[in-house]
């Protein structure tokens, strides 16, 4: 028989065992699992939103329920590679949502992407995405590869490739270009003789002439480190889907917008508080021109360095925006999604700036008029703001060269990184980009209530609807180098 020592030794070795593997156990969870605080960071702007407290009031309904709502992504590029830890958003081709009341469904029916995925839904042409044009016969769609330097064209049926149209411009391009107006004077590259040979990156684009040419403005050229000189505008002639003009512009350009009489096109310039107007009144290209340079209470100056790049995404005074003329012609009106916001008002009868609009929630990004009602877009707080137009004619006639307020706004929450917006063409049904959340979100205009939304892939910013309100086609941007870089197509229906 064993004495007593021999067991108390033995129960001794396996105690010292035991706290030393529960010492390695406790190691092993706090090195790998996260803290709070950790969790706090990774949990940033290139992560997903889902803080519930942003959806609508009324249960939605998801169809099919076993599909999952993001998926990791089946390959990564070597720009995705650096989003190791952050998820993002790629929902399933058949993915679909209702409002509660079963009167509209939205349904993702198609994308194409450059990340991966499905080889039949795969395009390489297709690089940051900003916006999405639809043709106004339906017949294709234009997608401006904003990185890709590249308008793609697709045809509207089956969402093929039909054509690429690079914006890299050389001496053997001078023919193109317009006279210059003089308003646009270059101030830092004066000694650069080849100007006018650059790479431009596009950004957004408007139809005129009944949808024969389109309006594209650059976000600079390539060669302009921080956008403090002219840019341009190119105008593509859909028949052949070819540039056939080019016209400069201020810095940083941005939204673009015709007319509804379809005799001026406005470029508005994120990057020093200006607006162009043009007239395209007469069907001959070689005839159109500037008429008026307007600035918004001060033309940012600009002396930045030509070979350190800085963020003009942020610090360009008013950082203007979304951009609409009034139906009769005569207002211009420009959202200022930056500094003391508002919307500024341009009287194209009276050709002068006649002040800003304030009240609006700050942060207003795009801007929509439709049957006497004016939209808004607020990118931060995630929020669609209507106002009636006879308030606002009321409030331009109050303008005494500065501000004046507006009040009334009807304000439906969406969810954050609202973008763009769309109206349907009944004008019952506003459709909102939401970038931050990644989700395209729906709202009821009978009531301003949001009804339904459905995933996006990851950083949606562009959109636009056919004409028929049927269809929907998004852009994904992405957002440093995370997710994006992709177009999804939606189809509506309505009960």
């Amino acid at each position: 028989m064993k004495s007593v020592t021999y067991y108390i030794s033995v129960f001794s070795v396996a105690l010292v065992a035991a706290l030393l593997l529960s010492g390695l156990g406790l190691f092993a969870y706090t090195r790998y699992m996260v803290s709070p605080v950790e969790a706090q960071e990774i949990v940033g702007i290139d992560t997903l939103a889902t803080d519930t407290t942003v959806l609508a009031t009324e249960p939605l309904k998801e169809e099919p329920a076993p599909a999952p709502a993001y998926m990791e992504e089946p390959r990564r590029t070597p720009e995705q590679k650096s989003c190791s830890g952050n998820r993002v958003s790629h929902p399933s081709i058949g993915m679909s949502a209702s409002s509660a009341d079963g009167s509209l469904t939205i349904t993702l029916i198609d994308k194409r992407q450059n990340y991966g995925g499905p080889a039949d839904t795969r395009e390489a042409m297709i690089h940051s995405p900003k916006s999405a044009n639809i043709h106004p016969n339906g017949s294709k769609y234009y997608i401006n590869s904003l990185e890709g330097a590249s308008t793609v064209v697709f045809d509207f049926r089956t969402n093929r490739r039909l054509k690429v149209i690079q914006h890299e411009f050389t001496a053997a391009h001078s023919k193109l270009w317009a006279k210059p107006s003089g308003l646009w004077p270059v101030t830092h590259y004066t000694s650069k003789r080849d100007f006018n040979t650059f790479t431009g990156k596009p950004v957004e684009s408007t139809f005129s002439h009944g949808g024969r040419y389109l309006w594209i403005p650059y976000y600079r050229r390539s060669f302009d480190v921080n956008a403090q000189d002219p840019s341009a505008m190119a105008v593509i002639d859909t028949e052949k889907d070819e540039i056939i003009r080019m016209f400069e512009t201020g810095p940083l350009p941005k939204m673009v917008q015709t007319s509804p009489d379809g005799t001026r096109v406005a470029v508005s310039h994120w990057g020093n508080n200006t607006v162009g107007v043009l007239d395209i009144s007469s069907p001959k290209p070689e005839d159109w021109h500037y008429v008026g340079k307007y600035i918004v209470d001060y033309e940012l100056p600009l002396n930045y360095s030509l070979t350190t790049p800085v963020n003009r995404d942020s610090g360009s005074g008013y950082a203007l925006r979304g951009t609409v003329f009034t139906p009769d012609n005569r207002y211009l009106i420009v959202g200022c999604m930056g500094g003391e916001g508002g919307l500024a008002v341009i009287d194209l009868r009276q050709n002068r700036y006649l002040g800003r609009l304030t009240g609006m929630m700050q942060n207003t990004r795009h801007l929509v008029l439709y049957d006497h009602y004016l939209y808004l877009s607020v990118n931060k707080t995630g929020y669609v703001q209507r106002y009636e137009l006879d308030s606002i004619y009321a409030a331009i006639r109050r303008l005494d060269g500065k501000t004046a307020r507006l009040n009334g706004a009807d304000n439906c929450q969406v969810m954050p990184g609202a973008r763009t917006l769309c109206l349907s063409p009944d004008g019952q049904y506003a459709y909102v980009a939401c970038n931050t959340a990644s989700q395209i979100c729906v709202v009821d205009t009978r009531t301003m209530q949001m009804i339904a939304h459905i995933p996006a892939d990851s950083y949606p910013v562009g959109m636009d609807i056919s004409a028929c309100g049927r269809y929907l086609i998004t852009t994904s941007q992405g957002r440093n180098d995370c997710g994006g870089n992709a177009v999804d197509i939606y189809k509506i229906e309505m009960q």
